[in-house]
């Protein structure tokens, strides 16, 4: 059973890591690529507080975005912002949708995000924590993969193997975690890769943030993965 409330703890710590890591940079320094293609630190701090702002319309049953082409306008126009606002921005904006999820409201009752997928309430707060934990990573201001929680990378390996399960362009695979468990993934049929590595590593690759060179295939070599 998904525990929001732990969630939720987990978003606001987060969040003030990263808070205090950005506040080290400087103006220039937003403006500097990400390590997300096409997009400065800048488009990463803007993505992070408008998204912020979707997940509580998203609590409140309105669309997440009115269109995909405002969202990305709205990266646009925030990305270049100065340090200062950006960083006000990105804790007013966690603040709010703290505040919608302090609401009453049940936990149980299904969301509808993007692109008209959609999911249990209850775990909107864990894809809160997703976006804050990796986009961190996304900034290349010195947090990396490794710093993250083992309940964290845990959770969001198991969550992407569910996402690619069933995928047509994913052929069927098994990740193999340090215990011996095997998680299967990918397409339909009987899995003939096994992918075996670190769990950083693990996550980087099915989160599209590594190539995978660090992990290990057995049965013929490591598919590419589609975007997220």
């Amino acid at each position: 059973m998904i525990d929001h409330a732990h969630d939720l703890e987990s978003v606001r710590g987060a969040t003030e890591r990263l808070l205090t890591a950005a506040a080290t940079m400087d103006n220039a320094a937003v403006t500097q690529s990400s390590r997300l293609p096409g997009w400065s630190r800048g488009h990463v701090l803007a993505h992070l507080s408008r998204n912020a702002d979707a997940l509580v319309n998203v609590l409140r049953g309105q669309p997440m975005y009115p269109s995909a082409e405002a969202r990305d306008a709205d990266i646009e126009r925030d990305a270049p912002r100065l340090l200062d606002v950006q960083l006000a921005d990105l804790r007013a904006s966690a603040a709010r949708f703290d505040e919608a999820a302090a609401a009453p409201a049940d936990w149980s009752r299904t969301v509808e995000l993007r692109n008209g997928v959609t999911d249990s309430a209850s775990r909107v707060p864990f894809r809160r924590w997703v976006e804050v934990e990796l986009h961190h990573v996304d900034l290349g201001i010195g947090y990396e993969l490794e710093a993250l929680s083992e309940e964290f990378t845990q959770r969001e390996i198991n969550f992407l193997t569910e996402r690619f399960r069933g995928h047509p362009e994913v052929p069927a695979l098994f990740i193999q975690e340090d215990d011996g468990r095997r998680i299967p993934t990918g397409g339909a049929g009987d899995p003939a890769l096994v992918v075996t590595g670190r769990q950083a590593d693990l996550l980087g690759w099915l989160a599209g943030r590594r190539d995978g060179s660090a992990l290990t295939v057995h049965g013929g070599t490591l598919p590419s993965l589609p975007p997220l």
